[in-house]
C-alpha cells in the first residue's frame, strides 16, 4: 500500500433495518482492504431506519465500493462516501460579533478543521474584524432591494467561493424559499431558545420581565418553516433574579456561540444524519 494513495473518508448508511446490516457493510469495507476508524450506528425502531457512520482508511474505488453496497443493501437505502477533513463555509452576519468572532478565532487557531472562504454581510459593522482574519468580507447591502432581489444577489456572492455549507452567525434576515431550497440541508443557524414564548424584538427583555429561569440557545439547519428545521444542537444555562436584561444578554451571547461552534463541529465532521424534520449524530 503506497502512503500517498491513503485516502480517509465517511460512508453514511441509511436503510430500511434489517439482521446482519453491520456485518455486510463491514465485510464489503474488509473485502475492499480498507481499515475501519471509527463506527457507530443506531436504530430508529419507531421508523424502522438503520443509521451508521463509517470512517474509513485505505485505497479507494468508490464506484465499486458504492456498487457493492448497493447490492448488500435493502431497497430504498442512502449511502454517501465522502472525504474526511476540511470543509469550506460561507457566514453570514449583520451586526452582532459573538458568533463570528468565535468562529474566526477556531478557524485561525485549530479549534475547528474549517475553511472560512469568506463572510457576507448585509452591513459593514464586522469588516475590520474580519479583515483582520485576511478573510474576504462582502457588502451586500438590503437596501431599496426585495427580499427575493436581496437574496439573489446574496447567492450570486456565496456561489462563488462554492461552500460546503452556509452558517448564519446572527444573521438578521428572514431568508425567502428560494434561496434555503438552493442550499438543501446545508444552510446552519444559531438562535436564541426562547422561542416560541418570546417573539419579536429584544427577547432577552421580555425574557427578564417574565423572570426566566433558564437562557438556552439553538442550532438547527434553515428550511422553509422560519427557525424550526432540524435541531442539531441545544444547550442551557441557569440564571436568577440577580441577572438584569443586559447580564441575561451577555450570558446568553455566550451559549449561542458554544452551541453554534459545537454544533458545526458535528456537522463538519459528517456525524449529522437528516431524516426528515429530526436529525440523527453519530
Amino acid at each position: 500500500m503506497q502512503h500517498q494513495h491513503v485516502q480517509r473518508k465517511v460512508l453514511r448508511t441509511i436503510c430500511p433495518d434489517a439482521k446482519g446490516l453491520i456485518a455486510k457493510i463491514t465485510n464489503i469495507c474488509y473485502k475492499h482492504q480498507l481499515n475501519i476508524v471509527q463506527n457507530n450506528e443506531f436504530v430508529d425502531h419507531r421508523t424502522g431506519r438503520f443509521f451508521m457512520r463509517t470512517e474509513l482508511e485505505g485505497i479507494f474505488n468508490d464506484t465499486t465500493l458504492l456498487q457493492d453496497l448497493d447490492d448488500a443493501l435493502p431497497q430504498g437505502s442512502i449511502r454517501e462516501l465522502h472525504s474526511a477533513g476540511r470543509r469550506r463555509i460561507v457566514v453570514l452576519v449583520t451586526k452582532e460579533a459573538h458568533c463570528l468572532g468565535d468562529l474566526l478565532m477556531k478557524s485561525a487557531y485549530g479549534g475547528l478543521d474549517v475553511e472560512i472562504a469568506a463572510v457576507i454581510g448585509n452591513h459593514e459593522t464586522l469588516k475590520v474584524l474580519v479583515e483582520r482574519f485576511d478573510i474576504p468580507f462582502q457588502l451586500v447591502s438590503h437596501e431599496g432591494l426585495t427580499r427575493e432581489e436581496h437574496d439573489r444577489q446574496m447567492i450570486e456572492q456565496i456561489d462563488q467561493y462554492q461552500p460546503d455549507y452556509v452558517v448564519l452567525a446572527k444573521y438578521m434576515r428572514v431568508l425567502t424559499p428560494g434561496f434555503v431550497q438552493h442550499y438543501p440541508n446545508q444552510i446552519i443557524n444559531i438562535h436564541h431558545s426562547f422561542l416560541p414564548a418570546f417573539i419579536g424584538a429584544r427577547p432577552y427583555h421580555q425574557a427578564y420581565e417574565r423572570g426566566v429561569k433558564i437562557i438556552g440557545a439553538t442550532a438547527h439547519y434553515v428550511n422553509d418553516s422560519l427557525d424550526e428545521g432540524p435541531i442539531i444542537m441545544q444547550d442551557v444555562i441557569n440564571v436568577d433574579h440577580t441577572y438584569a436584561a443586559e447580564d441575561m444578554m451577555r450570558a446568553g451571547r455566550d451559549v449561542e456561540k458554544n452551541v453554534l461552534s459545537r454544533a458545526l463541529y458535528l456537522v463538519l465532521t459528517q456525524r449529522v444524519f437528516v431524516y426528515g424534520n429530526r436529525t440523527v449524530i453519530l
